[in-house]
């Protein structure tokens, strides 16, 4: 999100109210048995745990199996993620909500400064020639919790599980998801029907949703997981679940009966994802022509190409986030995704530009959204349905304005570099390292893969097993306030060999070695970005990074990283040093009378000969002046100068192509480069 990437004050947390709604009085209507306070024994199934309590649970509550497999794979993928709650509160594998006790839980939280980046200093504009009048966002609304924010009571009363049981015990949550699956059936007046497709209208309000363009999206995706089938090896020792694929033609007529609100027309999404017009305000705030809020109108893609997709978390719930954006004083993003549903919500056209990402020449070639979450609150994690939802939207937007399905073009936040050498320390850092970049690859269709030799293509794509990848990360102020266990999609690089040497270090950030804060990424790659390869020592494998070579673990048995073939960029014969940019901007001679030219300024970073960084593409320099609120005054300005774009850190730069040579991977650098 625009905004400091740290959890909220525990003061601006909101109050949790439970929600009613018709559950209590469909329980009535709930057989006998399946209000008993204890389930029935099952004999294990030959999957595991897990499967014998989806099993076992599906026979009590009289729910299809194939439902109840397809509502928790699109929560949870069937893991528990060791009883710590989802961005919105939900536990288990049927993401049961409690959101009350998932605040009152957490732990003290550090306030981020070890990365520099959350101090509120950061301009999410990125502007030089028209600085952010308000930076600091207002307190979280202390709003009512929504009622789908507090189901986990609900189940509670309806099996007689305490709370905690639900929280801790799998096979206790999912025997009351099937409860509540069981409630949500009777209240439409249906009976336990062995038929899924009987079942629509159950799904869609299991979701929480209170618009029927949600609630239809969610359980549309339900049956769609159905429809592909799946099978993986569950966390927790929970053995292997499966889900074979059948297709069923569901009774959607049911959503009808469920009486939720039609969304706001307008929003620039695919059909089948039911996204809502939320619209972000363009006001002018004062008499000066510059004081406006809050993002600028344009005419993408005919003005300007829109070159990247940027991932963004929100660091607070999505109710407050929706009255952020629509707040003129503050800043703006395109999109919000809801964790719990998959809800899209557009606040910004995709052809204007929105204020998100802190690099000016980002945001004017940008599309960004944000994710209901947290970087690193209390071990918190993100829902299926919010990743499939984000990827159906990131592969609509990917066609719709052509923006390339790789780590060069779709990127995280913490992705996109300083704009010069003074707001580096103020880059955010979201959504950070438990972004499951591998798994979201996956659902945009386009995995990461092997290509080439490990010995001699070169080049090296980061892919851990994000399951098994928990770096000890700290979540607090010293390393002593240890983030919980959890998969992770980074890496932390190492100034040799060896286990116990120092962190890389990021000059631009500071002169000394980094440390472990999950907030640092002084020392950090990414799963899906590409590297070349420096050297090799055993299990470890150097990249280039940040002008120094960066060694991680990268044993051949259990690889963290994958060949990769490509060109790479490297320095011209007879350069001594090339300087490095977090924009590409033209050159002055390009700018009309009355604008003044933008600085085109070097990050204390250099390419060195000897050294090669993976090519993520050619640029023009390119600027649009945006200043005022009048339309009729912006004007995109393009030079003749070309930038080549690099994966020079963690976050992506830009060299001059007049001061480099483009060369395959495979090839040895050029002699004197």
């Amino acid at each position: 999100m625009p905004q400091p990437s740290q959890p909220p004050a525990r003061s601006a947390r909101r109050t949790a109210l439970r929600g009613r709604t018709a559950l209590a009085a469909a329980a009535a209507l709930l057989p006998a048995l399946a209000v008993a306070p204890q389930a029935r024994a099952a004999e294990p199934a030959p999957g595991g745990e897990r499967a014998a309590a989806f099993t076992a649970a599906a026979a009590e509550y009289h729910v299809p199996l194939q439902v109840l497999l397809g509502v928790s794979y699109l929560e949870t993928r069937w893991d528990t993620h060791g009883g710590t709650p989802s961005t919105d509160a939900g536990y288990g594998p049927m993401h049961l909500t409690d959101a009350a006790g998932a605040l009152a839980a957490l732990p003290p939280h550090g306030d981020g400064t070890g990365a520099g980046a959350a101090d509120g200093t950061g301009d999410p504009r990125g502007k030089d020639d028209a600085p952010q009048h308000v930076a600091e966002p207002r307190a979280d609304p202390a709003d009512a919790t929504a009622p789908r924010l507090e189901t986990l009571a609900e189940a509670a009363r309806l099996t007689g599980a305490t709370p905690q049981q639900l929280r801790t015990d799998p096979a206790a949550n999912i025997r009351a998801g099937a409860a509540l699956l069981a409630a949500h059936q009777a209240a439409l007046g249906e009976g336990a029907s062995a038929d899924p497709a009987a079942w629509y209208g159950a799904v869609a309000r299991y979701s929480g949703a209170d618009d029927e363009a949600t609630a239809r999206q969610f359980a549309d995706e339900v049956f769609e997981v159905i429809a592909e089938g799946q099978a993986r090896q569950t966390d927790a020792g929970g053995g292997r679940v499966a889900l074979a694929a059948a297709r069923i033609t569901p009774r959607t007529e049911q959503l009808a009966r469920l009486h939720l609100r039609h969304t706001v027309d307008g929003a620039d999404c695919p059909a089948t994802l039911g996204c809502e017009w939320v619209p972000a305000p363009y006001q002018q705030l004062s008499d000066d022509p510059g004081d406006y809020g809050n993002h600028d109108l344009s005419d993408r893609p005919f003005n300007q190409k829109i070159d990247y997709i940027v991932i963004h978390d929100t660091e607070t719930l999505y109710d407050p986030t929706l009255k952020l954006v629509q707040d003129p004083t503050y800043v703006s993003w395109h999109y919000t995704i809801r964790s719990a549903d998959g809800h899209v919500a557009n606040h910004v056209d995709p052809k204007d530009a929105a204020w998100h990402a802190g690099n000016w020449y980002v945001n004017a070639k940008s599309v960004g959204i944000e994710h209901e979450g947290f970087l690193a609150q209390g071990g918190q994690w993100y829902t299926e349905a919010m990743y499939r939802s984000s990827a159906k939207l990131v592969r609509y937007l990917s066609g719709k304005y052509g923006v390339p399905l790789d780590r060069a073009h779709v990127v995280g936040h913490d992705d996109v570099p300083g704009t010069t050498t003074g707001t580096i320390p103020g880059m955010h850092q979201d959504p950070g390292p438990y972004w499951d970049w591998d798994h979201y690859f996956d659902l945009l269709g386009r995995p990461f893969r092997a290509v080439g030799d490990a010995r001699t293509a070169g080049l090296v794509t980061i892919d851990p097993d994000y399951a098994a990848n928990t770096e000890p990360y700290y979540c607090g102020d010293t390393p002593a306030d240890l983030c919980p266990v959890h998969g992770s999609a980074s890496i932390t690089l190492r100034t040799a060999p060896r286990d116990d040497a120092p962190l890389v270090t990021d000059i631009g950030i500071r002169p000394a070695p980094g440390d472990w804060s999950v907030y640092n990424h002084a020392a950090r790659v990414s799963t899906g970005q590409q590297y070349a390869v420096a050297d090799r020592s055993g299990d470890w494998t150097a990249i280039w990074y940040l002008g120094q070579k960066g060694w991680f673990r990268n044993p051949s048995a259990e690889p963290t990283a994958l060949p990769a073939l490509g060109l790479t960029v490297v320095a011209k014969p007879g350069r001594t040093s090339v300087p490095v940019y977090g924009r590409a901007y033209p050159e002055a001679s390009a700018y009309p009378a009355g604008i003044t030219p933008q600085a085109i300024s070097p990050l204390p970073y250099q390419l060195l000969p000897g050294q090669r960084y993976s090519f993520g593409g050619a640029v023009h320099g390119e600027y649009y002046y945006s200043t005022t609120f009048d339309r009729a005054s912006h004007t995109v300005v393009r030079g003749t100068n070309v930038y080549y774009q690099v994966q020079f850190g963690q976050r992506f730069m830009f060299v001059n192509a007049d001061d480099v040579r483009l060369v395959p991977s495979w090839t040895p650098v050029p002699t004197g480069s």
